[in-house]
């Protein structure tokens, strides 16, 4: 292991950088829904070693997109072309259109998210010193840049490094405490310990072998406290409401296809009632019906005798909450004589009325809406939002969703529930969080696993149940302690009933959210600058 840690220190050129590329692949594999965790204590001590090895330019651009940069590039565009090379399955929805820009698109998104690998390691580099703060500051600074990820512009914080601790309801738990953002520096930091094993020196195995074994120590606490937090916690079942969750199962491809409006809002109204025969009760004891996320084929209050039939389906007090694409009447049309449209949910009662909406306010850049339309419109990129008009996000501050009878409620579409911390103005006192996806675009590939995964870690982070439903991919019922309550098989229609949970007391993340990570952060980089000004005093001294 010395002779390999020197290679890597002293490697250059394509090789330096074919490593880093290396490592970074090999440390998704600790993504959901693989979770082999061992990957990223690979991956990260490499790059440890790389940037022992990585000259420190003297310009301020050399020494923020020299080397040190370069291999972080390097590793993150490796880490994201391998844990999201699923995101080329959407390119097959309609092969004739779209299959030729596939692996352009896949490597340019890599390239562009490993930036965020690419900056911590240069600010990590710029920072770095020869004794253990050096994996301190490198876990620091690419924290601080996996936040950034995950809220500039219009922020993407998919795959971030905490979600390989979260394997297991006991090691979830932890988030409750930090949030995922919390667990990555965790993973970072751990993960990056044997880098102090090796190259061997004079200094003695067991102080070398040190900060390892306090990490495993770590990760065997996390789990041990998230037992007994499993053990101890009471959850209790909400009184009065009972919801089925419809999932249709209906193919990306045969979706729009025009002809199909009236097999798929059959099949819907089929599925929801849900009789398998003359003594089958149907919606009888059900409070709501949901329905996943933007179901219909059309505008649906535009198309009354829709909502009619809606209306024959429910008995008396029973709600639909629904995905649907909403056109926003109130608006002058454009020049092309089209009105904005958004990604909604809608709540409709027994009457067929619709009595709240919610308009998705965080849009999938290239699935929902192109940006910088004018510039990827020149290149021929326009047509990656197919079927439909580009939705618009909605706007303002909305009211909590809170339809008649219902309790109040985080509304999340797709991947909205990806934002730790972030989940929008709704959270003040809602009691549950409900996502509505259509996963239809990646059927079965491992992006469905991992959009469950890290939804279903909001749950435990805010203390909140949450209720998801997917047109294809995972349905369930989630407790507040993230443990699946019920589940419906992947890829095939089917209906779900079950009972809301209720709340349990706000978590420390729910109350402080990134503060106390902050707080860490900050003790990391003065630790870092202090030892560093020790080392560089004592080599004076020499």
């Amino acid at each position: 292991m010395t002779a390999l840690a020197q290679f890597v220190m002293l490697s250059s050129g394509f090789v330096r950088y074919g490593l880093a590329f290396l490592a970074g692949a090999v440390s998704a594999l600790a993504m959901p829904p693989l979770f082999i965790v061992p990957a990223l204590f690979v991956g990260l001590p490499v790059v440890v070693w790389l940037l022992d090895g990585a000259e420190a330019k003297r310009s301020i651009t050399g020494r923020l997109f020299g080397p040190a940069f370069r291999i972080g590039w390097l590793y993150g565009t490796g880490y994201f072309l391998v844990s999201m090379h699923w995101v080329g399955v959407a390119f097959f929805v309609e092969p004739e259109i779209t299959a030729w820009v596939m692996p352009f698109a896949l490597l340019a998104g890599a390239l562009a998210l490993g930036v965020s690998f690419g900056l911590g390691a240069a600010l990590a580099h710029l920072m770095w010193g020869d004794g253990g703060q050096r994996i301190l500051v490198l876990a620091a600074s690419l924290s601080v840049t996996e936040y950034l990820r995950g809220h500039l512009l219009s922020g993407f914080p998919w795959n971030l490094p905490g979600y390989a601790l979260a394997g297991t309801d006991p090691m979830l738990q932890s988030a409750s405490l930090v949030g995922v953002y919390g667990l990555s520096f965790v993973a970072l930091l751990v993960a990056a310990t044997p880098a102090l094993i090796w190259p061997a020196d004079t200094t003695p195995v067991g102080r070398r072998l040190t900060p390892l074994v306090a990490g495993v120590v770590v990760l065997a606490a996390m789990f041990a406290w998230g037992q007994w937090r499993l053990a101890t916690t009471e959850v209790k079942e909400a009184a009065g409401i009972r919801l089925r969750l419809v999932q249709p199962n209906i193919p990306q491809a045969e979706k729009w296809r025009p002809g199909n409006e009236e097999a798929i809002f059959q099949s819907l109204l089929d599925l929801s009632a849900g009789r398998t025969g003359p003594d089958d009760p149907g919606l009888v004891g059900v409070s709501h019906l949901v329905w996943p996320e933007s179901v219909f084929p059309f505008l649906v209050a535009e198309h009354p005798d829709a909502l009619a039939r809606i209306s024959r389906l429910l008995p008396p007090g029973v709600v639909l909450i629904t995905g649907a694409a909403r056109e926003d009447l109130t608006a002058p049309p454009d020049a092309q004589g089209d009105r904005p449209v958004f990604n909604s949910i809608l709540a409709i009662d027994h009457t067929g009325e619709i009595i709240a909406s919610y308009d998705k306010l965080r849009l999938v850049p290239f699935g929902e809406f192109v940006p910088f339309a004018g510039l990827f419109g020149s290149l021929g990129l326009s047509e990656l939002v197919a079927n439909q008009s580009s939705f618009v996000p909605g706007a303002g501050t909305p009211r909590p969703f809170a339809p008649r009878a219902t309790p109040p409620l985080v509304p999340l579409i797709c991947y909205e529930a990806i934002f730790a911390g972030d989940l929008g103005p709704h959270l003040p006192g809602a009691k549950w969080l409900l996502n509505l996806t259509n996963d239809a675009w990646f059927a079965g590939s491992i992006g469905v696993a991992q959009h469950f995964h890290h939804a279903r870690m909001r749950a435990v982070e805010e203390g909140l149940p949450m209720v998801r439903l997917a047109n294809t991919g995972v349905t369930a019922f989630i407790d507040p302690l993230g443990r699946i309550e019920a589940q419906l098989p992947t890829d095939e229609p089917g209906i779900l009933d079950g009972a809301l949970s209720e709340p349990i007391n706000p978590t420390l993340f729910a109350r402080y959210r990134n503060g106390p990570l902050a707080i860490i952060l900050l003790v990391a980089f003065a630790v870092t600058l202090v030892r560093n000004y020790a080392e560089r005093r004592q080599r004076a001294q020499v």
